[in-house]
Parts: structure tokens; sequence; C-alpha cells
């Protein structure tokens, strides 16, 4: 059985061998740019490192110092969680159902709401428009709305207020949320087979919502996968917004992420080991969460 096995896959090995060529430079790139830096990172997560001298082994150290010492940190985490546990599953949802939605309009129409809605991710500089709209001066788009109709007396400081940093940070992601994610669930439904929802209404499914639940969903399983993991990344990974809506570092540190947090010691101090170990919590904080995911879609459509 061994021998045979071993015969098919040289069998198969040799019968591929154009694809696995034509592969091959794909997985060089990745490993040379994702999967090494990865490892890399997780073990100079484990080592000081200044760049100036090589890495010096201290073990979990890194670790120990990021939740026992770092104050900055553990509130880098909190804001983190509290973007992420909004913005991520609100954006989700957001991103099906305007696709759903979309989806049931005629395609000319529907390609241009695609567009329209899908602008926002082809410009990554199209959060300049919120810089506008909160300029803190009194002839700040919103400012000056708000002192014409004398609904305040003196200008707020929209983005240098703690107090409204954060849901300005959390509005905004929202509206740039509508990416790839909606891009690829509207793209998700155009597959989804029409005969399967007639068959549907023939063994009494007996509205719209069923007909999502139990074949729309189900269908679209790998699509709403890969449209998760987009959404859990981009969630917990966000950090190039706060930075500039509301500075680096924001006041009072009201939205500094566990990017920043990195990017603080990484490319300001250049404490590399230690900034490694962020990267590593991290990580793991986005893989346990993508895991979590995929175990309650699993279960879609069941």
């Amino acid at each position: 059985m061994d021998d045979r096995i071993r015969a098919n896959g040289k069998y198969n090995f040799k019968k591929n061998a154009p694809l696995y060529l034509m592969l091959a430079p794909f997985m060089l790139l990745f490993f040379t740019f994702t999967v090494f830096p990865v490892m890399f990172s997780i073990i100079i997560s484990f080592t000081h490192y200044d760049v100036l001298q090589p890495p010096t082994f201290v073990g979990f150290d890194n670790f120990r110092r990021l939740f026992l010492e770092d104050d900055l940190f553990i509130l880098s985490i909190q804001n983190t969680f509290i973007m992420a546990l909004i913005t991520g599953p609100l954006g989700y949802l957001l991103a099906f159902l305007m696709a759903w939605l979309i989806n049931e309009l005629p395609t000319k129409l529907r390609v241009m709401l695609t567009i329209i809605f899908y602008a926002p991710s082809i410009s990554g500089n199209a959060f300049v428009l919120f810089l506008f709209l909160f300029s803190s001066d009194p002839f700040g788009w919103l400012n000056a709305t708000l002192l014409s109709l004398g609904i305040i007396e003196n200008a707020v400081l929209w983005l240098s207020d703690p107090a409204w940093m954060m849901p300005i940070v959390i509005g905004v992601s929202l509206w740039m949320s509508l990416g790839f994610g909606f891009l690829s669930f509207v793209a998700g439904l155009q597959t989804v087979d029409r005969t399967q929802y007639e068959a549907a209404y023939v063994d009494g499914i007996a509205n719209r919502w069923q007909e999502l639940w139990f074949i729309t969903l189900p269908n679209m399983r790998p699509i709403l996968m890969f449209g998760a993991v987009l959404s859990i990344t981009g969630s917990l990974g966000i950090g190039d917004l706060t930075a500039a809506l509301t500075g680096f570092p924001s006041a009072q540190y009201a939205t500094h992420t566990m990017v920043n947090h990195l990017v603080d010691f990484g490319s300001v101090r250049m404490e590399l080991g230690y900034a490694s170990s962020i990267a590593v919590v991290l990580l793991v904080i986005m893989l346990s969460a993508n895991k979590l995911v995929q175990m309650f879609l699993r279960r879609v459509g069941t």
C-alpha cells in the first residue's frame, strides 16, 4: 500500500511538474516576504535587538515586560479590542448586507453601485476627506455648519478631544470597511445556482430569510471565510488610520492601538526584539479570532 502511494505521488509530481514550476516564483516570493519575516519576527521576539548590536537571547522577558510593566501596551490592547469588536462584526455584516441588496438589482445598476461602494478602498487616502470634515478650526466643514446653525458656540476639537476621537475613528473605519470583502461577497453571490432557489420554494422555503440561511449562506461558506479573515485582520490591524486622523501618538493615547505601539518601538525607538514580541501577540490574537469565526461559520445553514 505504501509503495503504491509513493508511486502515485511520484507519478502525480511528474505529471504536474509544469504546474509546480509555474507556482515556484510565487512560492519563492511568498516565502521570502511573508513566511520568512514572520518566522524571523517570532525568533527575535525572544531577544534584545536594537539593529546596532547582534541579538541577545532574553527568553520571555519581552513578553513579561509587555503584560506586567508596559501600561501603555495594555491600553493599546483595550483600544484595539474596542475598535475591533465594533468595526469587525459590524463592518463584516454591513459589507455582506450591502452586497446581498445590490445583488438583487439590475445588472447595470448593480455594477455602478458596486464601484461606488468599493471606491473608498481603491484610494488608500480616502480618509483625507474626513480631515477636512472634522477639522478643528471654525472653517472646518462640520464646525462651520454647526456654528452657522447656532448649534455650537465654539469650534469643537474633533480630532484632538479624547471624547470624540474614538467614535470618529470607528465611524471612518466602518465607512472604509466596504472593500475587498464587499467585492468578494458580490462575486460570491453571483456564483449561487439559481435553480436551488426554485427547488427550495418547491420544498417549502417560506421567505427570503430562510432562502438566505439555508441556501445562500451555505453556498457561500468559502467566501464568508475569506471575508472573515479580511475583516479580522483589518479590524485588529488598524493603525495607519488612527495615526493619520488623530496623530501619532494621539492625545492621551485615546486611539493608540497595538499596531501604533509596534510602530513606536519598531520604527521610532528601534527596539526590534520588543516590537517583535508585540507582533507575535497580535498574530496569536488574529489567529485565535479567525479560528473562532471559522467554527461559527461552519454552523451556518446546518
